[in-house]
This record gives C-alpha cells, structure tokens and sequence, in this order.
C-alpha cells in the first residue's frame, strides 16, 4: 500500500500594518525613530517627510509589525501630494493596503488645531492610538492634560510622550500591542454627522458614487471619504486618487452649493471646530490663576523673532551667518583635507610597491586612488556644511530663513514655501526637488524644479573648494576679508540670485498664475538634538561615500580606460630606451630619479594626448575654448555629467594618468598650479576658475536631477528643457566673465 505524501503550500501571515501621522513638525518622524530605531532625517520645520518610509518594531509581547511614517499633513484635505498620498494611506485606498493600527501623534502645545485631523482619522473607523508628545514644553508653560477626559471623549488610547527624551514610549508600545490584540478598543465611537439637510445630501450624494473598495460596506466609512472629497476638490484638479466620476458629482455639488451662497468647506471645518472647541476646557489644564507662569519660553521666542524675522536686520544676519558657515569651510576643514591628501598620496606611491610594473599599477596608482582620492578629500566639508545646515533646522532657524524670503519669494511669483526645497537644494538638488510635494499647485512645483539645480548643492562644493584653494591665494581684501572665503560666499549668492532671476523670468513666462499665500508654520526655538544631528551627518556623508564607491568608481575606471588607451607599442619601446639609457649612464641617485621621473610624465602625457579620451576633449575644445578651458578641462565636463563631483576624480584621473608610473608624489592642486601651455603661460588663472566655477553654477551637470524631474513630472520635456537652458545659461555666463576679464586685461 502507498501513501503519497501531498504537497502543502504554506501562506505566509502578513506582519500587522501601524501606520505614524500626524501634522508637521509635531516630532511624527521622531516618535517613528523612537519605536523603530530607523534612521531617518528629523528637522524642526514643517514638511521634511516628502514620502512613506516603512521598518518594523518589536513589540514588549515579542511580536514584530511593519511601521509606516507618512508625509505629515494638517488634515486629510487633500491639496497637495503629501496630504492625498497620506489620506491613501491612512484610509488604505488603491493601492495601499490597510493599515490595522493608525498611531496619530499630536503637539501637546498646539492641541486644538492638531485634534482636527485626529477627527478626521477618527470619522474613517480605523483603529487609533493618540500620542500627545512634547509633553515637556506644556508642562514648562505650567499647563497639563487631563488624559481621562480626552479618552472618554474620543474613545481611544492617549499617551503623553515627549519623544526627543524617548519619555512615554514604552506606554506607547504597550498601548500599540493591546490595540493590536483588541481592535474594538482603540475603534472610536465618535462620528460626526453634518447637521445642515442640504450639506448631509451633498455627502449622501458624493458617497452613492464613492468605489465599492473604499466603502467597504461601512456607510460610516463612506461618510468620511465622501466628506474628505469634497473638501480636497476646493481649487485643485490634480489629484489621482480621486475617479472622475466622484470628481465630477463633486464639482456638481460645489457648484450649486456656491450658487446657493452655502460655503460648503465653512459648514464641514467649522463643524469639527465647534466641537473640539466645547471641549478644550476639558481636555487642557490652565495653570492656578494665582500663579505667576509668564510664557517664558514664547516671550524670548517672540523677542528673537523681532531681530531674525526683521526684513533688514534679519536678512543681513542671514547672510552674516552664512559667511561663517562658508568661511569655516575653510580653516576648520583645511587640516584635514591636508591630512586626506597625504594619505592618498601615501597609498598610490606604496602600490607602486606592492604591484608589479605595468598596467594593473599605473590603473591602481594613476586611476583608482588618484580619482577616488580626489573626491574624498572634501569630505571634512561636505560633513562641515551639513553639520550647520542640521544646526539651523534643528534649532528652529531654518523655518524663520523661509518665512524671511516669502516676500521675495512673492515677488518673483513663487510661492514663499517654495524657498524651503531651494534651502534643501544647498545640500543635494535630489531631496529638494522630492520636497517640492509640499507645495500645493502642480505650476508651483514645476516651477520649483526649474530652478533648485540653480542652487549651490554640495556636490559644487570640492569643484568649487579645488578652484578656490588652488587658484586664488589665502590673502586679505582690503587687509581684513579673507578672499578665500568671499569667493565662496559670492558663488552661493550667486546662485541663489541666479535661481530667483529664472524664477522671475519662467513665473512671467512659461508658468504663469497668481502667487499663493505661505502658510508655515514657525516652531519655538530649541536646543538642537544632537543625536538627530549627528545622524543626519552620517547619513548624508554615507550617501557621499556611497557615491564615491559606486557612479564616481565606474566613471573613474571608464575614464581611464579612455585616457590610457590606445596603445602604442612603439611609443612604449622608445621611451624605454630612454630609461634604459639614462640607467646606463653613471649618474647619482638623486639625478637619475629625477630624469627617471621626467621620462614617466613625458611618456603618460604623450599617451594621454593621443588617447580616446583626448580625442573626445579635443572634439569639444573648439565649443570651450571661448571660456577659456582646454581639451583636459573638457574631459572634466564630460565626466561631469554624470555627477558633479565626478569632476574632481577625472582630472585626478587625467593628471594622473599623465604619469606613466601613477605617481602620487605630487597633489591634484599642486599639479593644476604646474600645468603650462605649449607657449609658457599657466593653463589656469584665476580668471579661468572663475569662469569655470560660474559654469559649473549654472550647468545641469547631474544625471540623477533630471531623473528625479522625470519621476516627478512624468514627462522627458521639463528634464530636456532644464538640460538645455541651463546649459545654454552656463555657456553665455562663462563665455562673458572670460571674454570680460580679457578685455579689461585679467588674463
């Protein structure tokens, strides 16, 4: 008798879905990285959190479950793509699953306005637990919460956290296991139901058109999104979410509601409002009448606010703090840039030691380490730059910075909020451009996005730092302004007044439309939070050194491979002979190196002239010779495009490869202050580095920009346009700065 066995498919158990929300700067991702230990960025300004990032918690019971952090937002009226991309996950609609635990964190020091979204979530049925954090800055106010009392009236779990101290987290996850265990607990059995007969028919009317999938069966549910629609279709026809059947019964509504003189998003808003209005006394515990508890921390917020947000004396501040930041960079990072360039000059001559002559060391010596080297080298800056851009967004700073330039901002017909990605954009133009999601009008972002690759990003930063410290000596204007120091200042103004010219410009042009009013939100001032600090300096620098070791290492190689190839068996044996008769010769030690080493640079330039990569420079000369660049600067643009910094590693790469040997005895810096023309005359001036710094400012020279704009845009035209007027921009600056300086004699 045989007995076969079946096969059984086993299916594996979905992991309980917890999803964090709340409005901005309410310390949402903080409470995410407190129940996580996920590393994500945190700053103290409204909107960092552009998209979903997910990790799992552990449980106290053992159990793990996927955490979502969603874009913070102040309600699920979705007018923008963080607010519908939050509203999709927090309801679970196509095509996010949905979540069965919302934890909603509020600000304890901003209770009513947080509490509207909380009713929102709360109108859709989903389980919730409310963490009320920054319980601290209450308490200092002399304030409480009354926890039973908000309980009772919402009818779900409360826990008071402050999370930058990681107090009230272990209550949160317990309370997070047992809402888990029992869903009935944490499902609210508040509903808000609209009074007025002619609003309730609009939403009956919206909810008969609403997809089977979003209802669910649950009428109450169906309300909620019903009402969520109506309110999100105010003035903006971009959303996705939305099918077109709802948006049409919708702007039906709408319309008659408006012929009617009914403000439909008065009587929903100040529905809600009523009732959380009735009910703060209950929930919020003012301190003894008798006590003295003057606001000290507002007061002195206040007080700094009359200086900062001045439009005169605040802007100069601005700029005088970003002089030392830049000024910084300089003399503090100096040292170890010294430091990094010894030792990279120490491994490429001791491989020459540890290979075997040939091709694999002159590739190792002249391409790997040269071109590696060369970028890593500005590392203390990069870490320089984003430790006190963390500072300003921590401490509150960086929020008054954007609430400074609105009214510039207005000006150029930019929406004041659009200055927060441009400020993001001094760091990478990726993020920035991600950060324009914020913004509510589709022609708001686009606009943006044409012009945050305008900004000074970091990756400028080593080209400009290399043309800087090689070109132009570390003297005194007018025996007190370090030069050094205001050059680098002038490219970042440079680039920020270029970007709001093209702001002006393409809002008068191709984007035209009313500016829309700022609303931002101006946090209290804070200590910062180093470790929040500390590890956005990791991050940013692991995602440079992850450059370095991916794009920057495969075009180094490439690079190369075009500098060093072809080969010349005949040019090889001559210069051979050359070594051999000079070793032949009875000469010292110290002489013959020398004439050793003039033979290995001879032979590596002869090579490099007449190599692929030479010839791709030479192609390009006749169109950059205008701006005074040669066919090796060429080569640098070329390698240029496929990120910035990339730059830097070509012409290590160039120039090292110039040495047959890869001789590292000599710096990049050292070895661009040496190069000479066929008639005697440096190839690089200060006016040639000026001209190429401004053409790096304004070039789009960064592959992953115009990928990121594809993505955000969904269409190769705003990428091509951007590539193509930035680069004619590029060329007629550059063209202008070298051709003005000759005339006035500079060259």
């Amino acid at each position: 008798m045989t007995v076969a066995s079946a096969s059984v498919t086993r299916i594996p158990v979905r992991r309980p879905l917890v999803v964090v929300a709340g409005n901005p700067n309410t310390g949402k991702t903080t409470v995410f990285n407190r129940l996580t230990g996920a590393e994500y960025k945190v700053a103290n300004y409204p909107g960092v959190t552009v998209e979903r990032h997910s990790a799992t918690l552990a449980l106290p019971g053992g159990a793990v479950v996927d955490v979502l952090d969603v874009p913070g937002t102040y309600s699920l009226s979705a007018r923008s793509r963080e607010e519908e991309l939050a509203i999709q996950t927090v309801a679970g609609l196509e095509p996010f699953e949905s979540p069965d635990l919302v934890v909603l964190v509020a600000d304890a020091t901003q209770l009513s306005r947080n509490l509207y979204m909380v009713l929102q979530v709360l109108e859709l049925g989903v389980p919730v637990v409310l963490a009320v954090n920054m319980v601290d800055m209450l308490e200092e106010r002399g304030q409480s919460l009354d926890l039973a009392s908000i309980r009772r009236e919402l009818g779900i779990p409360v826990v008071e956290t402050t999370a930058l101290r990681g107090r009230g987290m272990d209550e949160l996850k317990q309370e997070i296991e047992r809402a888990l265990a029992d869903p009935g607990r944490a499902r609210p059995g508040w509903r808000w139901i609209p009074e007025d007969p002619a609003l309730l028919a609009d939403v009956q009317s919206v909810m008969q058109t609403l997809p089977p999938g979003w209802v669910r069966g649950n009428p109450e549910r169906g309300r909620a999104i019903a009402i969520w629609a109506l309110l999100s279709l105010d003035a903006q026809d971009e959303l996705e979410a939305i099918p077109d059947a709802v948006r049409k019964v919708v702007e039906k509504r709408r319309s008659a509601a408006a012929e009617q003189g009914r403000p439909i998003d008065a009587e929903i808003i100040g529905g809600r409002y009523a009732w959380i209005d009735a009910r703060m006394p209950l929930f919020l515990r003012e301190p003894d009448a008798k006590r003295d508890t003057p606001n000290e921390r507002r007061t002195l917020t206040e007080r700094i606010d009359a200086v900062l947000l001045h439009p005169t004396a605040g802007f100069a501040i601005f700029l005088i703090v970003m002089g030392i930041v830049f000024q910084s960079l300089f003399n503090w990072a100096d040292p170890a840039i010294h430091g990094i360039e010894n030792l990279f000059s120490l491994l490429a001559s001791s491989s020459r030691a540890w290979l075997p002559t040939g091709i694999i060391q002159e590739f190792v010596g002249g391409g790997l380490i040269a071109g590696v080297g060369s970028v890593v080298v500005f590392l203390p800056q990069i870490l320089l730059l984003f430790f006190f851009i963390g500072l300003m967004e921590d401490s509150g700073y960086m929020a008054r910075v954007a609430f400074l330039m609105d009214r510039i901002m207005r000006a150029m017909g930019l929406h004041g909020r659009a200055f927060v990605p441009m400020l993001s954009g001094y760091a990478c133009a990726v993020p920035a451009i991600l950060a324009t999601r914020t913004m509510e009008r589709q022609r708001d972002r686009t606009l943006t996005m044409m012009v945050i690759p305008l900004m000074t990003c970091s990756a400028r930063l080593p080209v400009y730092t290399l043309i800087i410290g090689t070109l132009f000596p570390p003297s005194k204007a007018f025996g007190l302004l370090p030069v050094q120091g205001l050059l680098m200042i002038g490219m970042y103004l440079f680039s920020t007044l270029t970007a709001l010219v093209a702001a002006i410009v393409l809002s008068r042009t191709l984007f035209r439309g009313p500016p829309v009013p700022l609303i931002l939100e101006l946090p209290p001032y804070r200590v910062p939070h180093w470790p929040s600090v500390v590890r956005m300096m990791w991050l940013r620098t692991r995602s440079f050194l992850e450059g370095a070791g991916t794009i920057i290492l495969l075009c180094t190689i490439a690079l190369w491979l075009l500098l060093s190839f072809p080969r010349n068996s005949a040019q090889k044996a001559r210069f051979e002979a050359e070594r051999a008769q000079v070793v032949a010769r009875d000469l010292a030690a110290g002489e013959q190196g020398v004439r050793l080493a003039a033979i290995d640079v001879a032979e590596g330039s002869e090579r490099m002239r007449s190599s692929y990569g030479a010839s791709l420079g030479r192609a390009l000369e006749p169109a950059i010779a205008p701006l005074g660049f040669d066919w090796k600067i060429g080569v640098g643009l070329i390698g240029a495009f496929a990120a910035r910094e990339v730059f830097i590693s070509t012409m290590g790469v160039v120039y090292g490869a110039g040495d047959a040997r890869g001789s590292g005895s000599t710096t990049l810096r050292e070895r661009i202050r040496a190069e000479m023309r066929a008639d005697g005359r440096p190839v690089y001036t200060p006016l040639v580095g000026l001209s190429l710094m401004i053409f790096f400012a304004l070039a789009c020279q960064c592959m992953s920009t115009l990928a990121a704009i594809r993505r955000e845009t969904r269409s190769w035209r705003w990428p091509l346009f951007l590539f193509a007027y930035m680069g004619v921009l590029a060329w007629i600056a550059s063209f202008a700065v070298y051709q003005g300086g000759r005339w006035l004699g500079l060259a």
